[in-house]
């Protein structure tokens, strides 16, 4: 799933270099047995980090955004509710940090979610707004591993 509008769709293009990489990446089978933290794919242009944390409720979490990263979200084990807004519709909460190319938005009144099992991702491009993490509605706060891929788009 790809969150976007027509105006940046050549933006999405999953078929770079870049995007192949990190998709062979997530190919492997020994994506279980990874230790968390940052491993290298290919520099500061694709790699990935391996998250291991306790999912929250939506409503607790603020949606976060990149300027030069796409994110691949992808789930190794548990379940992942990730909510997406178009970010030119978001507002800013606090300055956006260029360093770290992250900031943090609430939405603005169209925002769209999609849940997560084992093996399924989502690729959220830099003018996407989004809110990982979550659990789904009704259910508790769960354990979850997953792995973030980060792809340079600038």
């Amino acid at each position: 799933m790809i969150f976007s509008s027509i105006e940046h769709a050549r933006d999405n293009d999953l078929s770079a270099e870049r995007f192949a990489k990190a998709l062979a990446f997530l190919a492997r089978e020994d994506l279980a047995a990874l230790e968390p933290g940052r491993h290298e794919i290919d520099g500061d242009e694709v790699f990935a980090n391996v998250q291991e944390l306790v999912t929250v409720p939506a409503g607790e979490k603020n949606y976060e955004a990149h300027r030069r990263y796409a994110d691949i979200h992808y789930v190794v084990s548990g379940t992942e509710l990730i909510c997406v807004a178009p970010v030119g519709e978001c507002e800013p909460v606090g300055e956006f940090s260029e360093a770290d190319d992250f900031g943090l938005f609430t939405p603005g009144d169209r925002e769209a979610s999609a849940v997560l099992r084992a093996g399924d991702l989502v690729v959220t491009p830099p003018c996407d707004a989004h809110k990982p993490g979550c659990c789904p509605e009704g259910a508790d706060p769960a354990p979850l591993r997953k792995i973030c891929v980060k792809v340079l788009v600038d």
